[in-house]
């Protein structure tokens, strides 16, 4: 089966800061989507979306034929309309993967799914950064170098606020002795979410292949069936039918019914 996947990006430092232009003339974006595309070649169609496009480029369309999303946001969290943020909840919980990327941390849609403040202790300062795979046998650090040496990056350091991830695969260390839970899963719903850290827009990160290989393992990791999506639903059920559940109607009326 081909994956879909679309790489949405905020595409704001881009524009706006030469040095970031200089490193991403095409946006951050482009950069994984080739990444990805290289990384599982045929296995894959990757399209980009970003923030200035009508809706965000997450249509209801679009996010119907999606099968992983990946997201980077910095500097424009609160741009995000809350009803595309409503829209890709509801198909995180129906079965999409979602790979949040760097300071998608404190993306709105991060925040609604974990329900913590998901905030860090970060320092800009041209920090190494080595991530080690705790989880080797993980399919998302197949094939991963241990560690991955990043020559100069944003250092992130704990307390990471995020609820206890249901699988840690990597962490990372930086060159002032900080350690950081750098690449983790969770569940919400039918929906598999995958937070990898590296990737600050000020350094060439997503031009290191590792860590592109790293994004593409998440990617295939957190694909589920879109022919099966479904948001779980409360159903009632009667005594002997295992197979045809009722909607819910409220508790009242759901009492008044059975008596």
């Amino acid at each position: 089966m081909t994956l879909h996947v679309t790489v949405w990006g905020e595409n704001r430092h881009e524009q706006a800061e030469p040095l970031v232009a200089g490193i991403y003339p095409d946006g951050m974006h482009n950069a994984i989507r080739r990444g990805i595309e290289r990384w599982l070649g045929d296995r894959a169609t990757v399209a980009t979306a970003t923030l200035d496009d009508p809706e965000h480029g997450l249509t209801e369309e679009v996010l119907a034929n999606t099968d992983v999303l990946t997201w980077w946001g910095h500097a424009a969290h609160e741009e995000v309309a809350d009803e595309v943020v409503e829209r890709v909840h509801r198909h995180v919980l129906s079965g999409m993967g979602l790979i949040v990327l760097h300071s998608g941390h404190w993306s709105k849609i991060f925040r609604k799914l974990m329900g913590t403040t998901c905030t860090l202790r970060w320092r800009s300062d041209n920090d190494r950064e080595l991530v080690w795979t705790v989880n080797p046998a993980h399919p998302i650090a197949r094939d991963i170098p241990h560690p991955i040496e990043i020559p100069a990056q944003e250092m992130y350091g704990e307390q990471f606020d995020i609820p206890a991830p249901d699988e840690l695969v990597f962490i990372s260390s930086f060159t002032g002795g900080e350690v950081f839970r750098s690449g983790c899963t969770f569940r919400r719903g039918n929906g598999k979410i995958f937070y990898f850290s590296p990737g600050d827009q000020d350094y060439p990160v997503y031009h290191h292949e590792d860590v592109l290989h790293v994004i593409a393992n998440g990617v295939e990791w957190a694909a589920g069936d879109r022919s099966r999506r479904e948001l779980p639903t409360l159903l009632r059920y009667e005594m002997g039918d295992f197979f045809t559940g009722h909607g819910y109607r409220g508790a009242m009326h759901n009492k008044e019914s059975s008596e």
